[in-house]
C-alpha cells in the first residue's frame, strides 16, 4: 500500500514544477527527482502524469478559491470585494516576480489541444470563478455600486478573460503593469 505522504509530497512538488516550468517541459524524472522519491513510487499513486496533472490542476483550483472567500464577505461592499481581491491577486503575482502566471492559464495555452480531460477541468475551473464573480457583480449591480447593465454572467466572463489576458502579459514582460491597467480599466471604470 502506497503512503499517502509520498503522494502529497508528489502533488507538492508537482504544483511548484509544472507551474514554473510548464507540463511539457516537466518529466515524471524531473518530478519525483525534486520529490525526492523514486520513480516507481510515483506510478504507485498515478497511472500517467496526465493524472498527476489532474490532481495538480484541482489542488491549484482549490487554492484559488479559498482566495474567493473574499468575494463571498457580505460585510463588504461588492465592488471593495473585487478590488481588494484583485488586489491580492496582483500581489500574489508579484511575489513570484511575475514569472509563473496563472497555472489555469499556462495549461489553458499549453495542454487544451492535447489533453481533452484537462481541457474538461479547466472549463469547469474557468466556469465556476465566473460564477463567483457573476454573484458579486450582480450584488453590485443590485446596489447600484456597478452601474453596468449588462447580464452579470457576461460581465463575470468578461473580467476572467481579461484578468488572464493581464497576468499572460505580466507574465511575458515580468511587470505589474498590464495588472496595474487591468484594475484602472476593469475596476475602475467597467465595474464602477
Amino acid at each position: 500500500m502506497a503512503k499517502a505522504n509520498v503522494k502529497e509530497q508528489i502533488v507538492t512538488t508537482s504544483l511548484q514544477l509544472l507551474h514554473s516550468k510548464g507540463f511539457n517541459a516537466t518529466s515524471v524524472q524531473d518530478i519525483t527527482d525534486a520529490a525526492g522519491v523514486p520513480k516507481g513510487s510515483f506510478y504507485n499513486h498515478f497511472t500517467s502524469k496526465e493524472a498527476l496533472g489532474l490532481e495538480v490542476l484541482q489542488r491549484y483550483t482549490e487554492g484559488v478559491g479559498q482566495m474567493t472567500a473574499l468575494l463571498r464577505d457580505r460585510s463588504l461592499p461588492p465592488l471593495q470585494r473585487l478590488q481588494q481581491y484583485f488586489a491580492r491577486m496582483i500581489e500574489g503575482n508579484a511575489a513570484n516576480e511575475f514569472q509563473f502566471g496563472c497555472l489555469l492559464g499556462n495549461f489553458s495555452t499549453e495542454l487544451s489541444n492535447q489533453i481533452p480531460a484537462m481541457r474538461s477541468a479547466m472549463r469547469e475551473a474557468f466556469d465556476g470563478s465566473s460564477a463567483v464573480l457573476a454573484a458579486v457583480i450582480a450584488e453590485g449591480q443590485q446596489d447600484g455600486s456597478i452601474k453596468s447593465d449588462a447580464p452579470a454572467t457576461e460581465l463575470a466572463s468578461f473580467v476572467n478573460d481579461a484578468w488572464q489576458g493581464a497576468v499572460m502579459r505580466a507574465k511575458a514582460e515580468q511587470s505589474r503593469e498590464p495588472l496595474e491597467r487591468f484594475a484602472r480599466v476593469v475596476l475602475g471604470r467597467i465595474l464602477s
